[in-house]
């Protein structure tokens, strides 16, 4: 924001400006996408979740606790909290390490072209559900396991098809 915006405040201020205004406007109203609960707790009855986000951890957790969805995860990782964020597989390799899982035992649900080749990226079986106000390129698509339409058709049998 600072070098293409070209606003004068240090990085880490820009930062903490973003969050401030984004906890207020989650306070107000969350932006859960609509079936996202009933599909955390479809799938969370089968198997333990972690979530793992570009978002900062005040987001992660203010969401988490806001929506009532925080107990259904074991754990959660913001990208902050590892090396390289998304694309790059870090962030669901230490969601997998902190589950306990190895991550070709995991599955991913992700909306963004950088979280399906970040999830593709840790050897994890794929969940595409593209967001249509910014949709994923072709090869990030062709890099999922599986294409969903909507969020409501994430069911158990599409995370494990075995």
């Amino acid at each position: 924001m600072r070098d293409v915006v070209g606003l004068t405040e240090e990085p880490g201020e820009i930062s903490a400006e973003v969050v401030r205004r984004l906890e207020d406007r989650y306070r107000r109203e969350l932006p859960l996408i609509a079936g996202a609960e009933q599909a955390v707790e479809r799938v969370a009855e089968r198997w333990p979740l972690a979530l793992a986000s570009s978002s900062n951890r005040e987001l992660i957790d203010l969401v988490l606790e806001s929506s009532g969805l925080g107990s259904h995860f074991e754990t959660s990782v913001s990208s902050e909290e590892v090396a390289r964020g998304k694309p790059a597989p870090d962030v669901f390799l230490e969601a997998a390490r902190r589950l306990g899982a190895e991550p070709t035992r995991c599955a991913a649900v992700e909306d963004s072209e950088n979280g399906m080749l970040a999830a593709k990226a840790a050897g994890m079986r794929t969940i595409a559900i593209p967001n249509p106000q910014h949709p994923p390129h072709d090869d990030a698509l062709a890099a999922a396991d599986a294409v969903l339409a909507t969020i409501e058709d994430l069911a158990p049998a599409v995370v494990d098809p075995s």
